[in-house]
């Protein structure tokens, strides 16, 4: 009996000293299981934001690819440490296919409006890069409406055909001085010609695409059509006029702009001769006969219709072409006359407003020097060769131009051009 007592006390007394104990394991255990449960809450908290977030980007952004996106399940292997065991946690987000709407591209926003006048704008500069046939396709394009939608201000188109420079630019400077707007240059020259550094600004960037010109060759009325098409590029250009780096002006600019601008007729020489004649080829025909053809001088001046017509000539230059090939025949003394009297008749003066003395005979006119320069000289060449008729009524002004002159003449010309020829200030 003792001894069931002693064994029972000692039981309990066992009992009694491990309770301490396991209490303080079993309140631990709660503690982490405790903590365990709230680092799993704050993650599973984040991870379902995260998910709510991708679902609410994919639900409302737009694709910029034209085809609408296909559902696509993105699996992301998550490692979640519970302080216990590892779990593998698969992350799904759901990409759910939306209808992208047709979005058109914004409308360019113009620089500035694009009207007619600049689409119709000349470039500064004349050389370009077209072909001979693409210049003279788009040179020979007319408007059959000829009223014209919007202010223009007529010019005149000076056209020079040179070897090199202007040995003359002085001369010109003067004459076009405070005439801006009423007048455009082309320079058709040597092409192995390098224009000096210090060229006048009159004449800086007018030289046109040129090719090799030979006295007496048909290139030469080639290059002629080639001034001409280049100056029909501009619409204002309404007369045409071919000089010469040789040429010198014998008015002020204001007369030959009215005097050209007015005029009702067009200035191309043309004349039927014996000596003439004898230039003549069967080979012409049948678009040529003898009776038709005419010799003039070379220095012409036409308004935009018969330049049009010139640079779309397909019966009469092809003729001429084929003919004078590989051979000298003086084309640019009876091109333009032979087929004016032909087609145009009725708008020729039948003379030119270039003044040239052939009086000492030979294939080339006088030159002037230095010396023969005088205001008397001057004053003979402006008046003092007779009547014409201008627009039908008779006048003395039948020369605008003279030449030949040379550059030792050029000091002397200077000094008498605002007194005689009464040239702006």
């Amino acid at each position: 009996m003792k001894s069931h007592q002693q064994q029972q006390h000692h039981h309990q007394k066992g009992a009694t000293s491990l309770f301490p104990k396991w209490h303080v394991i079993n309140t631990f255990s709660y503690f982490f299981l405790f903590a365990c449960g709230v680092a799993a809450g704050v993650f599973l908290n984040s991870y379902l934001k995260n998910v709510s977030f991708d679902l609410h980007l994919t639900k409302f952004s737009i694709s910029p690819s034209p085809s609408p996106p296909t559902a696509q399940n993105n699996t992301t292997t998550t490692a979640v440490g519970d302080g216990c065991e590892n779990r593998r946690h698969e992350k799904i987000v759901v990409e759910v296919p939306v209808p992208v709407p047709a979005v058109s591209p914004p409308a360019p926003v113009p620089a500035g409006r694009v009207g007619l006048s600049e689409y119709l704008k000349v470039p500064s500069e004349a050389m370009h890069d077209m072909e001979e046939e693409e210049l003279l396709w788009r040179a020979s394009m007319v408007a059959k409406v000829k009223e014209y939608p919007f202010p223009r201000v007529p010019k005149v188109a000076f056209l020079f055909l040179t070897k090199g420079p202007m040995l003359l630019a002085p001369m010109w400077e003067l004459f076009f001085k405070g005439n801006q707007g009423l007048y455009s240059i082309y320079i058709h020259s040597s092409p192995s010609y390098v224009a000096s550094p210090d060229e006048s600004p009159l004449f800086r960037g007018r030289r046109i695409p040129s090719q090799v010109v030979t006295w007496g060759k048909f290139n030469m009325v080639e290059a002629e059509r080639r001034l001409l098409a280049n100056a029909l590029l501009d619409v204002a250009n309404q007369r045409f006029v071919l000089l010469s780096e040789a040429c010198i002006p014998l008015f002020n600019f204001s007369t030959v702009y009215d005097y050209l601008i007015n005029s009702n007729q067009v200035y191309v020489e043309a004349y039927d001769t014996a000596d003439a004649r004898t230039r003549y080829h069967p080979d012409l025909m049948p678009e040529i006969t003898l009776p038709d053809w005419r010799k003039g001088s070379q220095w012409f001046e036409i308004d935009r219709d018969l330049a049009l017509e010139v640079v779309s000539d397909r019966r009469y230059f092809p003729k001429f072409q084929g003919f004078c090939r590989n051979k000298p025949c003086y084309a640019d003394e009876h091109y333009l006359p032979t087929y004016f009297v032909i087609e145009h008749l009725g708008k020729m003066s039948n003379r030119s407003l270039t003044w040239v003395d052939w009086s000492a005979g030979g294939i080339h006119p006088n030159r002037y020097v230095r010396g023969e320069v005088t205001e008397e000289f001057l004053e003979k060449l402006r008046s003092g060769s007779g009547e014409c008729l201008y627009n039908g009524k008779k006048t003395t002004t039948c020369f605008l131009f003279a030449r030949k002159f040379l550059t030792t003449s050029l000091v002397r010309l200077l000094r008498y051009a605002p007194k005689v020829m009464h040239f702006n200030p």
